[in-house]
């Protein structure tokens, strides 16, 4: 059976089509995996890592095409396509520089004559389970980490932007052992059967809330490490600017990069009293400025949202925050084009409370809710006061403002006077329902959950 991918920006155009995976083959790409795996954790972790900057170079001189594959099957602009894989591919080198880091500690023994010490091993067979909107930085990003600490790793892609894990593995045949590097391509069937096959060991999972529930739930039945990247309902508080408009322009792009389709996507503006009518009328001229287009045209800003389905839940967000109460300050559309394409006007809401909807749940689209505030106090309760806490933002020059937003903000990754952007070589954490486990992204804490912990007693006779 095959699986038809249409270019978002028009609908009407199939793009790509991919074999799906038969539930069958599980067993048989799994049995690939575990044999391949023993032969590549025999490998040096030194060498592992030059083998992996091969591989790295190798998707870059492919980039370009890589590229264009990912704007035309999830709509994302070709800019940001570029940028993506430039990233990931930076994130990956700096994970494979660190081959020559200590894997396990030195400890005094409380037995005289004895050596006490841990060392890591690989897990095994790990599932890398990945979004639609980030279709090559978050496979390369489970990918390397798991091939560095010496496991194979079979990734299952979003079916609606499975191009870009395809050609990750196609590439790294020519690089890594038969078997180490797969692909599964098709339903979400063929994942949950996959986290609940005893010979996978552990599972990168990046997506919803609601779906990593589901797969904590299969992978813990075999007692499979767990590790989640699940949504945001990310917060930036204005407190203060000595420079508004380049606040104004910096929460901007940290909404509406890749149409809003970011876990760590700015929200909500939680912004004081005194601001707020400037905030509003600021983001308002910026977002009416950016019309969305065909993310493969020159010079475009913003592209379609991924799909029809994505369309909708976006607009019924919009409309059930105007029935509670809020304003649409601007946007707050479909709009509509020839080609019939899935776009959504770049939308700012003011008028909102913290209570409402739209100030609690993640839309993943083009929307910023903007909620007034008097004190910090009622900032932190406001920031804090949702299921999520994966990033936050300060503005402020303050200094015990920022001090007590650092303390007190409920995220995993908290920016002050910037915009929620992570950094290549640091991890992408969450905390409350935005994440479960450690390490699977990038930073130094990947091989916590790539490797198990070993404690070794040794004695001389």
């Amino acid at each position: 059976m095959s699986l038809e991918i249409r270019n978002p920006a028009k609908p009407a155009e199939v793009v790509a089509t991919y074999e799906q995976t038969p539930a069958t083959a599980l067993d048989g790409i799994v049995a690939r995996a575990q044999a391949a795996q023993k032969h590549w954790a025999g490998v040096t972790q030194i060498e592992r890592g030059q083998i992996i900057c091969a591989f790295l170079g190798a998707l870059e001189n492919e980039a370009d095409d890589i590229a264009r594959s990912m704007t035309r099957e999830m709509g994302k602009t070709l800019g940001e396509s570029k940028a993506e894989i430039a990233k990931a591919l930076g994130e990956g080198r700096l994970t494979a520089d660190r081959a020559g880091a200590p894997v396990g500690d030195i400890l005094p023994s409380q037995v005289p004559g004895t050596t006490a010490f841990t060392l890591r091993r690989p897990r095994g067979v790990i599932l890398g389970i990945n979004p639609w909107n980030f279709p090559f930085s978050t496979p390369i990003r489970k990918t390397v980490p798991a091939l560095l600490y010496g496991n194979a790793i079979v990734l299952k892609p979003a079916s609606l932007s499975p191009g870009a894990v395809l050609k990750i593995c196609d590439i790294a045949s020519n690089h890594f052992p038969d078997g180490l590097v797969q692909a599964v391509v098709g339903p979400g069937a063929l994942a949950q059967s996959l986290c609940e096959h005893s010979g996978v060991n552990a599972v990168s999972f990046t997506g919803s809330v609601d779906v990593g529930r589901r797969v904590a739930m299969a992978a813990v039945s075999h007692f499979a490490e767990v590790s989640l990247e699940l949504g945001g309902k990310n917060p930036v508080v204005l407190n203060d600017a000595d420079d508004l408009e380049t606040v104004l322009d910096q929460i901007i792009a940290a909404a509406f990069a890749v149409c809003g389709q970011r876990c760590t996507a700015i929200s909500r503006v939680i912004v004081h009293e005194d601001l707020h009518d400037r905030a509003v009328a600021g983001l308002a001229r910026r977002a009416a400025a950016i019309t969305p287009t065909d993310g493969s045209a020159e010079g475009a800003r913003m592209g379609p949202l991924s799909s029809a389905e994505q369309l909708a839940d976006v607009s019924g967000f919009v409309e059930r925050a105007v029935v509670e109460g809020a304003r649409i300050a601007s946007g707050g559309q479909p709009i509509e084009t020839p080609q019939g394409g899935y776009f959504y006007a770049p939308t700012i809401l003011a008028d909102v409370t913290h209570h409402m909807e739209i100030a609690r749940e993640e839309v993943f689209g083009p929307v910023l809710a903007l909620i007034p505030y008097r004190d910090l106090d009622e900032a932190l309760s406001i920031a804090n006061d949702v299921a999520y806490g994966l990033a936050s933002c300060l503005y402020s020059q303050q200094l015990p403002v920022v001090e007590r937003f650092i303390s007190e903000s409920e995220s995993g990754m908290i920016h002050i006077n910037a915009g929620s952007f992570p950094e290549n070589h640091l991890p992408f954490v969450g905390v409350k329902d935005s994440a479960l486990g450690v390490g699977g992204s990038n930073g130094a804490s990947t091989i916590q959950f790539y490797t198990t912990e070993h404690t070794v007693y040794r004695r001389a006779q």
